[in-house]
């Protein structure tokens, strides 16, 4: 997140249920369905709220891109400050690196979902760069697919798919790996998270993708700061480019992360986890609260994870 924005933030309308939310690096897919009065209500709310939100964060970026394992207390002024706090600290406790930028787009996205909290709205999503928050009401369900490669055309089959009932716990959904928007430690093409919030389900991520990993000399890694000057990592290195590796090294790196999330399920801050990587997939966690789970359809060798609604497939 940078601290200058060319633009002021926008939206436009991209269908009757769906409206696309952009200021700087913050990208959102807004869905609802319910009563047309509280619709329009809510997203006219959200996008009030969504207009604050750039500069908010801005004004506490210092803070926010503090080493929380580093135990001096960061304490931001802003509430979707402190939920990202609130979101990473668990995992600075356990002496994980971690800033608080590791959930600022899960908070966001939660941020954003509080404008629809009425009885009218039946079901909506904030989909935040494919971290994604939900609001669901009995009988509803939301369909979600993951694509690790977006450049894909449009229609081509989904890597794997998701169904999110409303009687699970899940209500956020976030996706980590090295070829995403942000940097990651490991060689995950994507883990999945699911968890009761968006924000908890960024953090934890970003953990478990760090943790899908081996040792090969053929993987490229650079200092964070070489790559992007103002990035919160530091000189910590980044994984650049993988190389096909064989199947006992994509094993090793996969039972490494799904170690790492069967410890963050064990701990109450996730519902489950997918990881994938160079074809090969692990599924930790009850994926009965994603009931239909599919994994295994078009895939790349060095694809760029995203997790996302299907209805907004071809607005990336």
């Amino acid at each position: 997140m940078s601290a200058r924005s060319q633009t002021g933030p926008v939206r436009r309308r991209l269908d009757a249920d769906r409206w696309h939310f952009q200021h700087g690096p913050i990208d959102c897919i807004v869905s609802a369905d319910g009563g047309d009065g509280a619709v329009a209500a809510a997203i006219e709310a959200a996008w009030a709220r969504f207009q604050t939100l750039l500069a908010e964060l801005v004004g506490e970026l210092v803070l926010l891109r503090a080493d929380l394992s580093a135990g001096a207390p960061v304490m931001p002024s802003g509430p979707v400050a402190r939920r990202m706090v609130a979101a990473c600290l668990p995992h600075a406790q356990d002496g994980y690196f971690i800033t608080a930028m590791a959930a600022v787009a899960g908070s966001v996205a939660e941020e954003l979902l509080a404008a629809f909290d009425d009885p009218r709205i039946a079901r909506a999503s904030i989909n935040n760069g494919g971290d994604i928050a939900l609001r669901l009401t009995p009988g509803t369900s939301f369909e979600v697919g993951v694509c690790t490669d977006p450049r894909r055309v449009a229609g081509l089959p989904l890597d794997g798919r998701f169904t999110i009932a409303a009687s699970s716990r899940v209500r956020g959904i976030a996706t980590s790996g090295w070829r995403g928007r942000s940097f990651s430690l490991g060689i995950a093409d994507s883990v999945s998270v699911l968890a009761t919030g968006a924000a908890r389900a960024d953090a934890a991520a970003t953990v478990v993708a760090n943790a899908v990993d081996v040792d090969d000399a053929r993987i490229v890694r650079a200092p964070a700061s070489t790559v992007r000057d103002d990035s919160d990592l530091g000189d910590r290195l980044v994984v650049r480019a993988v190389p096909p590796l064989p199947r006992s090294l994509v094993d090793a790196a996969l039972a490494r992360g799904a170690a790492e999330a069967r410890v963050q399920i064990d701990s109450g801050r996730i519902i489950a986890a997918v990881l994938s990587l160079q074809g090969r997939w692990r599924v930790v966690g009850d994926v009965g609260v994603a009931a239909g789970l599919e994994v295994g359809g078009a895939g790349s060798t060095t694809p760029e994870p995203r997790l996302r609604d299907e209805r907004a497939a071809a607005v990336r």
